[in-house]
């Protein structure tokens, strides 16, 4: 699940839907981060009747009146004094004065460590950075000392805890994400994988694991002294790893964490019988990060590249190519590959997408910078290649892990739109909100590929609450859709489209402002289903509902990450016959990656870009001719 961190004003007091909200952007501050933390507020439990009416509200778009009859008898039913609601209503509010936050467990749990699916495409999004000038070993090697030494300063503000304090309209915003990015790993299990952060303890590991030609090795990243290796110490160890893994018909150990859960999690406690194989095991889990030095991929037209590079981040291009060049549990894995393409893949449990750009953004600007250290001519001990003893049980497995990579790579179809004609100054140039412009562009773009709109999940940030992490805004209202067919209707004006865009806009601002105030309808939901689930014996109706199935079943999995970096992130579709859409605005164009399954024939990337594109066009068109009649 990805974050945007969405740049409004925050207002004090209680929260209501505003006339307009001012765009505030998110700044940074030097301050000490952990001294905020306990001062920050907790997450709120919204009142009951509040969340049943926006509930009942964003349903009207999505189904019949005859479902929507039947569901306000449930809804009825669940509201009435003394009922079911309002019991898990007390329970909620009763969990959250004892907690730090209500949510941010139970969210955890269902959305990340209790699903099975695989990590890679799945959940793992994937950052394409901009294709680098260098097409051969060296210039590799030099663009991935370069990009070490750059997270190790990223590192040290997160070790001296001088991480800038991120605000947002004045408001001090949770920084624990921040902390959770380094030195962690995903833990498969039977049932349910656990995270676990190795920097917590006396002797946080000073390592980072670098794989080549599938091959894993300990790289000790910090001098005796306690330094970090200047950048060209690290290019003498990179190249000593690059030399030392030659070969290319090792065993892909690693494509083993791209597999099902459960899957995955049987072959881990048979790998790890063998004392040498939990070793090097343990020896990725503890390193700070890792990073995958690829092969190049085959060569394709400068239309694909994006695509292709998209691809590749989120899986390795499959067990040919960079699958078992990666380990998907992983917090952070950085790629750079022999033919210029670089970006990186994360485990998404720990941290939303801000501070993975955030920290992109510090990388970029640190490796802009000229070297000026003067490397200490001290000899270096060789990175230790980690070993693997393959068993003919293990060699089944990873067999079994490639052929399903194998069919997850043809299954996902990725497309990057450069959208260049304009950039988040225009819609600001006609006092609109950028999010809420784009927001309204892939639902035009939807409904007249479908001539229907769908269930639209955008993702907004808690990060204002200690331990936030996300709530969903439902893009999908009764005004959104009213625009989307009046902008094709040639009975209607350009001046009733504008006002009806207008109007869409406004209403998606306002459930912006609620969400990020702790004040949205998804997460109030499941902390009130996950209350039932704990304390009741049967589930209450509302939630059995075909409404609540309906309206759940995200076609459109939507999510704006900002970052001042050129790059665009990429994830999978939430549900079998949908899209993931991940977008970056900047000034002057925006950066879109569309995902979709190919096994699904009513989905296609290529044409919903395609019509995403043309709504973005015709809606600047409406708004440029409606400003020349004023």
């Amino acid at each position: 699940m990805l974050c945007v961190l969405t740049r409004t004003a925050t207002r004090t007091g209680l929260v209501k839907p505003c006339r307009r909200l001012s765009p505030l952007p998110v700044v940074q501050i030097s301050e000490r981060p952990l001294v905020h933390q306990e001062s920050l507020p907790k997450l709120p439990v919204p009142p009951l009747k509040q969340t049943c009416a926006r509930y009942l509200a964003s349903l009207e778009p999505l189904i019949s009146e005859e479902e929507m009859t039947h569901t306000r008898e449930l809804m009825d039913d669940f509201l009435r004094p003394g009922g079911v609601g309002e019991r898990l209503q007390k329970s909620l509010e009763r969990r959250a004065r004892k907690t730090d936050n209500w949510l941010s467990d139970w969210w955890m749990q269902s959305a990340y460590l209790d699903s099975r699916m695989p990590v890679a495409m799945y959940t793992s999004p994937g950052v394409v950075l901009p294709k680098m000038h260098f097409q051969d070993r060296q210039g590799q090697i030099r663009f991935a000392s370069k990009l070490i030494a750059g997270v190790l300063d990223f590192k040290s503000m997160i070790d001296s805890e001088t991480l800038p304090v991120e605000y947002l309209g004045g408001k001090p915003l949770c920084m624990d994400q921040y902390y959770q990015v380094l030195t962690s790993c995903r833990i498969p299990g039977p049932k349910r994988d656990t995270v676990v952060n190795y920097a917590i303890g006396k002797t946080p590991p000073s390592h980072i694991t670098v794989v080549h030609n599938f091959q894993f090795f300990v790289l000790d990243v910090y001098n005796s002294d306690g330094s970090p290796l200047t950048v060209d110490q690290i290019y003498v160890q990179l190249e000593k790893i690059w030399n030392s893994s030659l070969q290319t018909n090792k065993e892909p150990v690693g494509i083993l964490t791209s597999n099902h859960r459960n899957t995955w999690g049987k072959a881990y406690n048979n790998l790890i019988k063998d004392k040498t194989n939990k070793e090097s095991v343990r020896a990725i889990q503890k390193s700070i990060f890792t990073v995958c030095l690829d092969a190049p991929m085959p060569r394709v037209s400068d239309e694909m590249y994006h695509n292709k590079v998209a691809a590749q981040m989120l899986h390795g291009g499959g067990s040919r190519w960079n699958s078992g060049n990666r380990w998907f549990d992983k917090t952070l894995q950085f790629i750079v590959g022999e033919d210029g393409s670089c970006g990186l893949t994360y485990e998404h449990a720990p941290a939303e997408g801000p501070p993975i750009v955030f920290l992109v953004d510090h990388v970029v600007d640190y490796m802009k910078r000229s070297e000026t250290v003067r490397t200490p001519m001290i000899p270096l001990p060789m990175p230790q290649k980690l070993r693997f003893n393959i068993t003919p049980e293990i060699k089944k497995d990873i067999e079994k892990a490639k052929q399903n990579m194998n069919i997850m790579v043809h299954e996902l179809d990725v497309r990057v739109l450069n959208f260049t004609n304009y950039g988040r100054k225009f819609p600001k140039s006609h006092k609109m909100s950028p999010d809420a412009f784009i927001q309204m562009a892939l639902q035009l773009a939807y409904y007249r590929m479908y001539q229907t709109c769908c269930p639209t999940y955008e993702s907004a940030s808690l990060r204002m609450f200690r331990l936030g992490r996300t709530e969903a805004i439902r893009s999908t209202t009764t005004e959104s859709l009213q625009f989307t067919k009046a902008m094709d209707d040639p009975s209607k004006h350009n001046s009733e489209k504008a006002a009806l865009l207008e109007k869409a806009i406004k209403v998606h601002r306002e459930h912006t402002h609620m969400a990020i105030h702790g004040q949205g309808i998804e997460r109030h939901m499941l902390g009130l289903k996950m209350m039932a689930i704990e304390d009741l014996t049967s589930l209450p109706e509302i939630f059995m509902d075909t409404s609540f199935a309906v309206s759940t079943h995200f076609n459109l999995y939507t999510s704006q990450v900002g970052s001042k970096t050129d790059c665009v992130m990429c994830f999978g579709p939430m549900v079998p016959d949908g899209y993931g859409i991940c977008y970056n605005p900047m000034d002057d164009h925006i950066n879109f990656a569309v995902t979709a399954f190919n096994s699904c024939e009513e989905t296609n990337a290529t044409k919903l870009s395609q019509f995403l594109e043309d709504s973005l066009l015709d809606m600047k068109t409406l708004l440029e001719q409606v400003s020349k009649t004023q």
